[in-house]
């Protein structure tokens, strides 16, 4: 085993793993446990708990506790380099085309079509998240306080233009204070 295999499993996880970082977990799992070895089962789970405790995104996190296993400092940043890499390269590249060709009318129906797809998915994922459990009541009827803060803070934020930190840390506090 070198670190020249650990720079290819995670470069190549970074390029074909579509889906997010949990998508990559079954990947990870299958390049690093089954495929090469290099940690047990129950090694994996246990990197797996810990990433999902640790800031960040799990696959990226994942990638770093593997390689730290593995290799050590060394091996922590080249896993974590190798899995962002394929991101980085085609950002780079796409950005390159769509700034060179930004004139170019197909470009620009092209990116006008991707906004409104963006538009929606953010749209249903912002739904996905309103459900009775996200949003309930406290025996206080109509006063719904979550919807009130949820309402208050989307008012802050688009009307008022208040920084997301302040947003958030009021929100915070007020649902500590209320719950």
């Amino acid at each position: 085993m070198t670190i020249l295999q650990l720079i290819y499993v995670f470069f190549k996880i970074g390029l074909l793993g579509f889906g997010g970082g949990y998508a990559m977990l079954s990947m990870i799992q299958f390049e690093c446990v089954e495929q090469f070895s290099w940690l047990s089962v129950q090694e994996m789970s246990d990197i797996i708990a810990i990433s999902q405790m640790t800031p960040g995104p799990i696959s990226i996190n994942t990638a770093t506790f593997v390689g730290y296993k593995v290799f050590g400092f060394w091996g922590a940043a080249a896993a974590t380099i190798s899995l962002c890499l394929p991101s980085i390269i085609l950002m780079f590249v796409v950005t390159r085309f769509l700034m060179k060709n930004k004139e170019n009318h197909y470009v620009q129906a092209v990116i006008s079509r991707i906004r409104s797809v963006l538009a929606g998915l953010i749209l249903a994922a912002a739904l996905l998240l309103v459900t009775p459990e996200s949003f309930f009541d406290f025996g206080f009827g109509e006063y719904n306080f979550t919807t009130l803060i949820f309402i208050a803070s989307f008012v802050a934020l688009y009307f008022f233009k208040l920084n997301p930190m302040w947003v958030i840390t009021c929100s915070g506090i007020l649902g500590v204070i209320i719950f």
